[in-house]
């Protein structure tokens, strides 16, 4: 009985075998549709030289690619098969080729030209997106991307690269990201791949060009093939054909009455029914009635195609099936996610004591003192009167001595004592002990338990797989805190003395008026005593009488005759020399700048043609305006009217690809001035085009110079690129200048590509093949430097003629010494954090040490010496006035010790305006500073700060006719707020390694003579 059942079992078993033969051997279908994304922008085109050959390179790999590409099996269980499609872009996006078969799509790869131009990739993206689902090959087809790219952007009109990408992410499309070359931006093309970024990004790279030539990279293309096929392995690989269902189970209980369920579909249509059963025979009929042969008929016409029939009714829902077997062991897993990041480091130890300090820098030369006015000397008063004779007056006696006086009262408190010296620094604190390890977090709550599944049978056991991958090294912890910093190392020795400041001009002017005549002189002292009169005869001779009291004394006699005119006087002490003529012209150049000499290149035309394509960037562009601004400040002022024969005129083309040419034309009656001319130049806004450098010096010709050239000025043009010009541009119109030889070209490139021959030779062709024409340099910071300024200067202008004003005055130059002359001074002391307390307290010192140094005036009504002021600045809202105008040294000396440091932000326009309205004038409007004072605005400060209302704070102080100084402490300064601040004047700049400086003696001195 018992090998009776076996066999019945064996048949079983046998039997759903055979049955499952049919359904293992049918493959998993895994269609699979890939698009391509190529970046065919400016900053990618002029990468490989001649300009548009890396697009080819990729081209290249790109059909390197598609034709690794096969339709095959995958471990004999899942069959892929490929659908391409693709588009590049730069500012615009096209479409190539929809998804189609293979060798369609190779066929349209080919067509691709690059098209210049910006970079919006995230447009890219959204467009990329929007093709693979409108045109997908299968429903469930597999989607991924290979987006080629370099990173860079100049834009993000569709959201930018994240939600670009998120969006792509969302709509199941994994993007691999390959870099075009080794110039790329890296953070823009992780922030494209997918996740994780070592699979879909690691250092994948379309093209190597770092030997001299372009290198498609193999390995690339086989490793995203590779992982292509991996995915979709997993994604498609389904084992159902092992599934066998298990044996009955018992019979369950009688379950309730169901609800009535709902109508079922109609059923499918039966088959047709089989052929009925034949008849019986019927009775023989009677013999008809022979009828005429009828007549042959026509052959009929073919029969329309029939319709196609109505789609059937849809199938009904299978059931669920059983829980198969226990799968083979899968392939090989991915290789491990990076590990998670370490801990923090610990804080440092403290740094080693610093080096001695290096001898200090030469100091500048002083500039040449002010001669201040002395006052005219007044006539000699009238001779006075000589005294009438006096009576003499009787002897008086001899006064009692005087009681002692009382002791007298106590005096005022004195003035507050002079600052101490620094401390010495204090010992460093004990190092802290590490900190104790965290608690463990709470334990995670246990999930559900899931219900037990039906044991299947037991499988064949399957391969041992190869291990997989080790996961990456965890990434280094975080840097840990900086150590406490090492004691402040001890100052370098003084440096050497500055030179002797220039000589001052002291030109003779013309001679002054006759001074008016003195006012009439004070009061002569009395006369002496007159002579006595005549005695008397003698009387009779009385008796003697008794001796009588003293009489009171005598009436004083009668007035004598007028006495004879006395000898003239001694002559007074000599009075104080009045201004001579170069007194009052050296007063007048050192007060008012009108007097200076200046500049003059004869009549120029000067046209600047500057790249402004994409790959120069923004900060770059930037840089070729200062170029542009600080070169035509050497040249003096510009031509006040542009249709003037003589005097300099400027113009400006900015160019990027065909038809965005804009310029600042020679003529323009706008440009009347260098004020005007830099407005313009600050006003050109940065294209990001392509390069089109032929067309723009047509354009600069045709535009600018051929028509308002003058007939007696030479005509310089300055031509700056960084690159190569678009191979679809005119190549001939490289020496379109040199077609009029009275036009001076020079070329300036800049970047590595020009130490080739054959890009050097282009620069030649712009400059018409002349020699010292032709300029290169490595970075656009280069064309800002000192240097390089000067060459060009002497390009522009070599033979200047220096026009000094027609002064009398041309006595022996000298340096005027610090004469009392009226200034009122308003010091703009920083508070901002940068500053730091020690620094802020040796400011207030060194502001103390000016005003005791200096003559201070005696009075509000002195219209002579100084006056100062002090304002504290921070943020835009946070101003205080230490101390208004005042000659007070106690004032000064008390209000400073008052001062509290801010440690807040730095708004120095906000503070300008600030003391004009509140220190230079009151709120009613009237001028608080003396009208025949020089206002003096002296900031200490390193210039950085925030740019709001700067340029409106330093207008209000040219209103206010205010001279600044800057005090620049350390090296890291903002010079263009400096220079702005100090209204050009570099030599008002006074600069200093550090606050120590201040109070030094040649430091200390020489502001002491600037200022005074």
């Amino acid at each position: 009985m018992l090998g009776l059942e076996v066999f019945v079992i064996c048949l079983l078993f046998g039997a759903l075998t055979h049955g499952q033969t049919t359904e293992c051997s049918k493959k998993n279908e895994c269609p699979i549709d890939l698009y391509f994304t190529i970046d065919t922008s400016e900053t990618i085109a002029l990468q490989e030289p001649p300009p548009g050959s890396l697009v080819e390179s990729i081209k290249k790999f790109t059909t390197q690619f598609v034709n690794e590409l096969r339709d095959e099996e995958i471990r004999g269980a899942v069959r892929i098969n490929w659908n391409i499609g693709g588009l590049h872009f730069s500012q615009e996006q096209r479409v190539f080729s929809p998804i189609a078969p293979r060798a369609d799509f190779i066929a349209r790869v080919n067509g691709i030209r690059y098209l210049g131009k910006g970079t919006y990739i995230d447009c890219a993206l959204t467009n990329m997106t929007h093709e693979m689902l409108r045109t997908a090959s299968n429903p469930k087809a597999l989607r991924f991307a290979v987006v080629i790219t370099d990173g860079h952007v100049t834009g993000n009109p569709c959201g930018g690269i994240k939600v670009a990408a998120e969006r792509a992410r969302d709509e199941g499309i994994r993007m691999f990201v390959v870099a075009a070359s080794k110039n790329v931006e890296e953070t823009g093309l992780r922030e494209i791949a997918n996740s994780p970024a070592t699979v879909y990004r690691r250092d994948f790279m379309a093209v190597d060009l770092s030997q001299g030539r372009a290198i498609i990279h193999d390995e690339t293309i086989k490793r995203i093939i590779s992982t292509m096929k991996h995915l979709a392995y997993t994604e498609c690989y389904s084992v159902s054909c092992l599934e066998t269902p298990g044996p009955p189970g018992p019979k369950g209980h009688r379950g309730q009455k169901g609800a009535k369920g709902d109508n079922g579909d109609p059923g499918l249509k039966g088959e047709r029914g089989r052929p009925g059963d034949p008849g019986i025979e019927g009775p023989i009929g009677q013999p008809g009635i022979k009828g005429e042969p009828g007549l042959k008929g026509e052959k009929g016409e073919l029969g329309a195609q029939g319709k196609k029939g109505v789609a059937g009714i849809p199938g009904r829902n299978g059931t669920d099936g059983q829980k198969g077997k226990i799968g083979r062991i899968g392939t090989p897993g991915c290789k491990g996610d990076p590990g998670d990041r370490g801990p923090d480091g610990h804080t440092g130890d403290v740094g080693e004591r610093g080096p001695a300090g290096t001898d200090g820098e030469k100091g500048d030369a002083g500039r040449p003192g002010r001669t201040g006015p002395s006052g005219p000397s007044g006539d000699s008063g009238p001779k006075g009167e000589r005294g009438s004779p006096g009576s003499p007056g009787i002897p008086g006696q001899k006064g009692t001595p005087g009681t002692s006086g009382s002791p007298g009262g106590r005096g005022e408190p004195g003035r507050r004592g002079d600052y101490g010296q620094k401390g010495t620094q204090g010992p460093d604190g004990p190092k802290g002990e590490k900190g104790e390890m965290g608690s463990e977090g709470l334990r995670g709550l246990a999930g559900e338990s899931g219900n037990k599944g039906t044991k299947g049978d037991n499988g064949l056991p399957g391969p041992r797989g190869p291990p997989g991958a080790s996961g990456e090294p965890g990434k280094n912890g975080t840097r840990g805190d900086p150590g406490d910093a090492g004691p402040r190392g001890e100052s370098g020795p003084l440096g050497p003395k500055g030179d002797p400041g220039r000589p001052g001009f002291s030109y003779p002017g013309p001679r002054g008026s006759s001074g008016e005549r003195g006012d009439k002189g004070n009061r002569g002292p009395r006369g002496s005593r007159g002579d006595c009169g005549q005695k008397g005869a003698p009387g009779d001779k009385g008796t003697p009488g008794d001796p009588g009291e003293p009489g009171p004394q005598g009436e004083p006699g009668l007035r004598g005759p007028r006495g004879e005119g006395g000898r003239d006087g001694d002559p007074g002490p000599e009075g104080d020399p009045g201004l001579t003529e170069c007194d009052v012209m050296n007063y007048i150049r050192e007060t008012c700048g009108c007097c200076d000499c200046e500049k003059r290149c004869g009549p120029l035309d000067i046209v600047f043609v500057i790249d402004s394509s994409e790959s120069v960037g923004l900060t770059n562009f930037t840089l070729e305006k200062n170029f542009v601004i600080n070169t035509i400040n050497r040249l003096g002022s510009l031509a006040k009217d542009p249709q003037a024969v003589t005097g300099t005129r400027v113009g400006v083309v900015q160019y990027s690809h065909s038809g965005t040419f804009q310029a600042i034309r020679l003529d323009d009656p706008k440009i009347d001035s260098l004020s005007a001319f830099k407005d313009a130049v600050k006003r050109l806004e940065w294209i990001a085009g392509g390069t089109w450098t032929p067309s723009a010096l047509k354009y600069a010709y045709d535009n600018l110079i051929k028509d308002s050239r003058r007939a007696k000025a030479n005509v310089t043009v300055v031509v700056i690129t960084d690159g190569r010009f678009d191979p679809r541009d005119d190549d001939s119109l490289l020496t379109y200048l040199c077609t009029d030889p009275s036009v001076d070209v020079s070329a300036i490139g800049i970047g590595d590509m020009f130490d080739q021959i054959e890009e050097n030779e282009s620069l030649k062709s712009i400059a018409c093949q002349r020699d010292g024409r032709v300029l290169g340099m490595r970075r656009f910071a280069d064309l800002v430097a000192e240097e390089f300024i000067d060459k060009i200067e002497t390009v522009l202008c070599p033979d200047p003629v220096i026009i000094c004003p027609e002064l009398p005055c041309k006595s022996e130059p000298a340096v005027a010494s610090c004469v009392q002359r009226p200034v009122d001074v308003v010091f703009m002391l920083d508070g901002s954090e940068r500053m730091g307390l020690e620094n802020h307290r040796r400011a207030k010192e060194f502001i103390e040490n000016i005003a005791r140094r200096l003559t201070l005036a005696s009075g509000q009504a002195d219209e002579r010496n100084a006056r100062f002021a002090l304002l504290q600045y921070g943020s835009p809202t946070e101003q205080r006035v230490a101390f208004p105008l005042t000659h007070n040294l106690t004032v000064i000396s008390d209000s400073l010790a008052a001062v509290n440091y801010m440690d807040s932000s730095s708004a120095l326009g906000s503070a300008i305006i600030y003391a004009v309205n509140n220190v230079v004038t009151s709120g009613q409007g009237s001028r608080l500073a003396r009208r025949n004072a020089e206002l003096a605005f002296v900031f200490i400060t390193d210039g950085i700060t925030s740019s709001e209302q700067l340029d409106e704070g330093v207008s209000a102080m040219r209103r206010a006719e205010g001279v600044p100084t800057v005090i620049a402490i350390g090296t890291d300064t903002d010079e263009e707020v400096l220079r702005k601040v100090a209204l050009g004047d570099m030599s008002a700049i006074f600069r200093g390694a550090d606050y120590s400086m201040l109070n030094k003696a040649a430091f200390f001195e020489r502001f002491v003579r600037w200022i005074c």
